[in-house]
């Protein structure tokens, strides 16, 4: 008996071990799992749009859905696409040295993380570059594109490729882009396309000589999209500067939607992407104080998301789409007279009176106020405000854009 029992316990410890081995390698296993999904769920989404509507303040939004609702014979209730995602937060927007901001020093805190002096771009107080989020998304492999209804090298898009203490060196903006290596830039074109004094080497020269191909209007991009690296500009851009601050929108510019739906058509759902979309006329009707031509500003900004939200449709549980502006322009409020009279806003008069002056602003700036005033608009200034700025999101991680948030935030709600 005792030599069987003997030769049975090295049995049973064997059996014992393996079983508490199994054990041990299931337990690893679930443990394992858990983590991954856990790491899962706070990657970066892998399809990212970022919207900003320069100068779209809580009021502009507000006329925008107003002019819808007349427009079904209406006092309210029409909204814009994105005032219909689920997430909403409020965000202050000043910058390093002013109250304040001005387009360049928020965009570069919506781009670097950090607040920055007005004027300055992709740059830090002390004048050293500050890197953007979306340069790391490019180097942990996530394609890039930048985009904007305003010159590709305005404040807004430079912001995520370029360094500069001048926002207005328009031609260096140009120079830097290239360095980003980011896959696609799109626009009407670009400001100083030669240089202030028009004797640089041209803008599209250059950039073709250091790895971009410039294209000219949709058939254009189409057929170069087996290449690397792509400009879009628009066709009448060839070989000239892009306008700037003009509300004079000519019908025959890409509208900013196509150039996003030409972007996705080139980026394809292989590889993760971080798209910026800036809808930048936004803003030069409200430094106008033009009510009529800044909604539909709005409205086509509205298109542009309405392609991302496409797409989300497709991917939801990859997608995360934000929309949001870099400040307030011109203090917009909607309300009574200078009389206090009760007023109606009186969108049929804005709309005659628009078509009446050729689409195009030919009043003063005091004829234009009185007119409006008395249709129910009122303008506080013709440049930004402080006033804090609606954020709007839908997808994965949209539950982080949530109460109030500083612009400094943006990078690390997208990222996590």
């Amino acid at each position: 008996m005792e030599k069987n029992n003997s030769v049975k316990d090295p049995l049973r410890i064997a059996a014992v071990t393996f079983l508490v081995l199994v054990a041990l390698l299931i337990c690893y296993g679930a443990v394992r799992k858990n983590l991954s999904r856990k790491a899962e769920a706070n990657s970066a989404p892998r399809y990212i749009f970022l919207f900003i509507g320069d100068g779209m303040g809580n009021s502009h939004v507000a006329a925008a859905e107003s002019w819808l609702s007349w427009k079904k014979g209406q006092n309210g209730g029409e909204q814009l696409l994105f005032t219909t995602f689920p997430e909403l937060a409020m965000m202050s927007t000043y910058s390093a040295d002013h109250q304040v901001t001005c387009s360049s020093a928020s965009a570069t805190a919506f781009s670097c993380g950090i607040k920055t002096n007005n004027g300055f771009i992709g740059a830090a107080p002390d004048s050293l570059p500050a890197e953007s989020f979306a340069k790391g998304l490019h180097e942990k492999g996530y394609r890039v594109g930048i985009m904007s209804s305003v010159p590709i090298n305005h404040a807004t898009p430079a912001a995520f490729y370029a360094h500069q203490t001048d926002r207005y060196g328009y031609y260096p903006i140009t120079l830097q882009l290239p360095a980003s290596g980011y896959e696609f830039f799109g626009g009407p074109g670009f400001a100083e396309f030669a240089g202030r004094n028009g004797d640089e080497e041209p803008s599209d020269v250059f950039l073709e000589r250091n790895g971009y191909t410039v294209c000219h209007g949709p058939d254009e991009l189409r057929s170069n999209m087996d290449k690397p690296n792509l400009v879009f500009c628009d066709a009448s851009n060839r070989g000239r500067s892009a306008d700037e601050y003009s509300l004079d929108y000519d019908s025959t510019r890409t509208p900013i939607a196509d150039i996003l739906r030409l972007n996705l058509e080139y980026f394809g759902t292989e590889e993760p992407f971080f798209i910026m979309c800036e809808g930048g006329e936004i803003d030069w009707a409200a430094h106008e104080n033009s009510v009529y031509p800044m909604v539909q500003a709005i409205l086509r900004f509205n298109d542009a998301v309405a392609v991302a939200y496409e797409f989300y449709l497709s991917h939801p549980d990859e997608t995360l789409i934000v929309v949001t502006a870099d400040h307030e322009t011109g203090g917009l409020a909607i309300g009574y007279d200078y009389s206090w009279h009760q007023s109606v806003q009186d969108w049929a008069a804005v709309e005659a009176d628009w078509a009446e002056q050729g689409h195009r602003d030919t009043f003063g700036i005091e004829e234009r106020l009185r007119r409006q005033n008395s249709w129910g608009f009122g303008w506080s200034t013709n440049e930004h405000t402080g006033a804090p700025v609606p954020v709007y999101a839908i997808g994965k991680h949209a539950e982080r854009f949530n109460g109030r948030i500083d612009n400094t935030d943006i990078p690390r709600l997208i990222t996590g």
